[in-house]
């Protein structure tokens, strides 16, 4: 349990640095590009990736694909936070478990259960009452995308990381590490045309806030996969307590830390949330 209290911890210490970013002026393209550099050199350190096992016949367009798909969405992962906040950007990027969900159902032809189906519904449901809101003037209606793009963004990321963990010709890790590498060169092409244009510039605090980013976002990952390791036998319980704990803890620091204002139906919708992740969670050691 030791190993999910870890991930979960790493997981809103993440959420937690993207919205003190904005206090702090740090650049966070400059920062994700200094996080996937640092992810990448401690997955090659833990996970000792054969790189030699890579071929022609790797699954290149998954790795491309990731590649730009996931410094790109963690841009949106972090303008959802100082837009919207560290609550229901994480109620955003937990939910997104419905996308991988239904391309199993509608692509891989999987069975559903009756509470499956339950869990989607309310899932739907507590979408649409978590980000609900009153009107406000000074508020920018452009930034609902923000958490719609991490929803997205998230679901298809899964969906993808899937597809490369059913590629059994290659380690797991070695694929892990392949797509850390091409997403750092993928955002350092970014940060360097940015720089060239003049748009950004380049500064040390971004490289130390990078730095530390990675080392959670790794954190993350790394005891996410031990916790599975740990309790292979149970890992709908690992499931369960990563997402839960995330959507509780993040709304915790959210409203009493940082002071994020939710109305009570925003509340109705986190309540609906968890119980979508339950029930979700139960229907995959349900008897079909």
């Amino acid at each position: 349990m030791i190993y999910i209290i870890l991930s979960i911890c790493c997981s809103v210490t993440v959420a937690i640095l993207l919205k003190l970013a904005k206090r702090y002026q740090i650049s966070i393209i400059q920062a994700v590009t200094v996080n996937y550099f640092a992810a990448l050199t401690l997955c090659f350190f833990f996970f000792k990736p054969d790189i030699n096992l890579l071929n022609s016949t790797a699954p290149w367009s998954i790795y491309t694909a990731l590649a730009i798909l996931l410094p790109t969405i963690f841009l949106f992962l972090a303008a959802s936070v100082k837009s919207l906040g560290i609550v229901k950007t994480d109620i955003a990027q937990r939910l997104s478990l419905f996308i991988p969900i239904l391309a199993a159902y509608f692509i891989f032809k999987e069975d559903f259960n009756d509470l499956k189906i339950i869990g989607l519904a309310i899932g739907f449901v507590a979408i649409f009452l978590t980000f609900l809101r009153k009107s406000n003037p000074d508020q920018k209606t452009g930034n609902l995308i923000f958490p719609v793009m991490v929803f997205i963004g998230f679901g298809a990321i899964d969906v993808l990381f899937k597809q490369i963990a059913l590629y059994k010709a290659l380690p797991y890790t070695t694929s892990l590490f392949t797509v850390f590498c091409m997403a750092f060169v993928v955002s350092l092409i970014i940060v360097t045309v940015m720089t060239i244009s003049g748009k950004i510039k380049l500064q040390l605090v971004n490289l130390a806030c990078g730095l530390i980013l990675g080392f959670f976002n790794f954190g993350n990952i790394l005891f996410y996969l031990k916790a599975h390791q740990a309790l292979a036998q149970t890992p709908s319980t690992v499931f369960a307590a990563m997402n839960l704990g995330v959507i509780i803890v993040g709304t915790l620091i959210g409203v009493l830390v940082f002071k994020e204002k939710l109305t009570k139906v925003n509340y109705i919708g986190i309540i609906m949330a968890i119980a979508a992740v339950v029930c979700i969670t139960l229907s995959q050691n349900a008897v079909r």
